[in-house]
């Protein structure tokens, strides 16, 4: 498929949450924080973490058997409770990536949507606690539709769902290379760094706040 010229308005965001407008929902820095907080072993946790952290995010496990087998898998001074709300407590927001998104919708009427890899629980929760869902269309999250980014499908789904042309669609990242299979199928991405380089390149595109 041609790589889009982006002569097109844009009419569609879609988004990536981690790393974009929330940080990390369980992450290697996550993983540290933990393992110094509960005296896990790093190196065993990453390990049990890669290995099962996939079918988490894909909707086929739920976060209770995620941490039995990457976690509880042996007696534990602490409770899952209490570590899951550890992992909850990880995420914080970035309110001037979010109120960009929130103002850009605003002003133009944009269909937003989310495309991410997340697991369930986590992904619930950060969306009730920030409040993503008050100016997100679709939640396209992997955990929702069982695949997980880089298949393309996940992208053809939200297109599916937005019934919004590719052309008028930009997705924004912060991996390089989901940005670069989202061109592949033809939509305008964003490689999100800083957010005055995000800001410019959405200018750049017709979409214009100051």
């Amino acid at each position: 498929m041609v790589k889009n010229t982006g002569s097109e308005r844009v009419t569609a965001l879609f988004l990536d949450i981690g790393g974009v407008m929330l940080t990390n929902g369980w992450d290697r820095r996550a993983r540290e924080n933990a393992a110094k907080r509960f005296g896990l072993d790093l190196d065993e946790l990453n390990d049990r973490h890669r290995m099962t952290f996939d079918t988490y995010e894909s909707g086929k496990l739920s976060l209770d058997e995620y941490l039995k087998r990457a976690v509880f898998y042996e007696d534990r001074s602490f409770t899952p409770d209490g570590f899951r709300q550890f992992m909850f407590d990880q995420s914080e927001p970035y309110p001037e990536m979010i109120g960009l998104f929130k103002a850009l919708k605003a002003r133009y009427g944009l269909k937003i949507a989310v495309v991410n890899n997340e697991g369930r629980e986590l992904n619930e929760h950060r969306i009730r606690t920030f409040r993503l869902n008050e100016f997100v269309d679709f939640f396209i999250s992997s955990c929702f539709v069982h695949f997980r980014k880089p298949d393309a499908d996940i992208w053809k789904v939200a297109l599916d769902i937005a019934q919004v042309p590719l052309e008028q669609v930009v997705y924004i990242d912060d991996r390089p290379m989901f940005v670069q299979v989202a061109e592949g199928l033809g939509l305008r991405g964003i490689c999100h760094r800083k957010t005055d380089q995000t800001k410019a390149a959405l200018a750049a595109m017709g979409l214009v706040l100051d």
